[in-house]
């Protein structure tokens, strides 16, 4: 009798199960067959708005790729550039797609140019250097205080022999090479020297860049005098096309669509200069003494490189703002 009754029960909790599981496939089925409906529905619509939409109205990629216009007269430092053989065409060409299209680089090393080029072009004329010479510091260091893989340094990237040969002091507490006006001075007088050997300032400045050893001996094997006819390495061959594609760039900002505003080039900063005779222990301390801060001390005076400045018998000219933190339509 128990056994009897036991069994009704049983068979009505397999029926349940049944029933369960079949409203559950039931239910996923109509669940996927209203996703497919709902999807089909949208790649309709989406196809009809595509095939109703004027191709007027359709996006499209728009990229203006154009070359950069190149004059067929071209000179520098008033010696003139044979445009009219292929390669230098090209190669001048080849810089002023890199300087127009790398937009980054470009709009900085210009909104920097009102801030140093004014200093630079003082000095160039003092030292009787071609104005043209400032696009050599652009092609340098792009008006940083950068450092080269080669440990070259500075504005105009002089590297440490050639610096302290040429004047610039270089130790743990000052390097020169980050003095615009000491360093320019120098580049100056290590142009007018190479100038002097090689008979003109396009090979002055490939020198500049090769190494006046390393010019000559491409000039003496190869019998041309020429820089445009040389053939040298390839950073060297590149150096003169790349300074004159600035050149024509600061020269003619319209034609290169240079958009940048008065308001939005970098100015001088006002200051006045003080003599220093003595060692300075403490720089951050200093600048508190002359109501500055110590970062505004830094920025005007680059060349102190440590927290203290050690004098031995030297006098340095500091270069001490005005006032404390200008702002910045102040500049203008």
């Amino acid at each position: 009798m128990e056994n009897d009754r036991k069994t009704p029960c049983y068979k009505f909790k397999i029926n349940f199960s049944i029933m369960n599981l079949t409203k559950t496939i039931l239910l996923l089925g109509l669940v996927i067959l209203g996703i497919g409906v709902f999807s089909v529905a949208i790649s309709d619509n989406i196809k009809k708005d595509k095939e109703e939409l004027p191709s007027s109205e359709l996006k499209t990629y728009k990229n203006n790729l154009a070359t950069p216009p190149t004059p067929n007269n071209i000179s520098f430092c008033e010696e003139k550039v044979p445009i009219d053989i292929y390669w230098v065409k090209e190669g001048i060409e080849k810089e002023l797609i890199i300087h127009c299209y790398q937009h980054s680089k470009t709009i900085q090393t210009f909104k920097r140019s009102t801030r140093f080029f004014p200093e630079i072009e003082k000095i160039l004329q003092e030292e009787g250097v071609p104005l043209d010479m400032k696009y050599l510091c652009v092609a340098e260091s792009n008006l940083e205080n950068v450092v080269s893989p080669a440990k070259a340094s500075g504005y105009w990237q002089f590297m440490d022999p050639t610096g302290r040969s040429y004047g610039l002091e270089i130790n743990a507490f000052v390097d020169e090479r980050y003095h615009i006006e000491k360093s320019t001075r120098a580049a100056c007088t290590y142009l007018k020297a190479l100038k002097q050997k090689f008979g003109s300032w396009t090979l002055a400045a490939a020198a500049y860049n090769m190494g006046e050893n390393g010019l000559q001996r491409n000039i003496t094997e190869q019998g041309i005098s020429s820089y445009w006819d040389l053939y040298l390495n390839t950073e060297t061959s590149r150096y003169l096309s790349r300074i004159i594609s600035y050149k024509l760039m600061f020269e003619d900002r319209n034609q290169y669509d240079i958009q940048i505003k008065h308001s939005e080039y970098y100015q001088p900063i006002p200051y006045k200069e003080i003599t220093v005779d003595t060692s300075i222990s403490n720089l951050m301390d200093f600048a508190k003494s002359q109501n500055i801060l110590y970062r505004e001390l830094k920025e005007l005076n680059p060349w102190l490189r440590s927290k203290e400045l050690q004098n031995k018998g030297k006098s340095y000219v500091l270069r001490i703002p005005l006032k404390s933190g200008y702002k910045y339509e102040e500049l203008f």
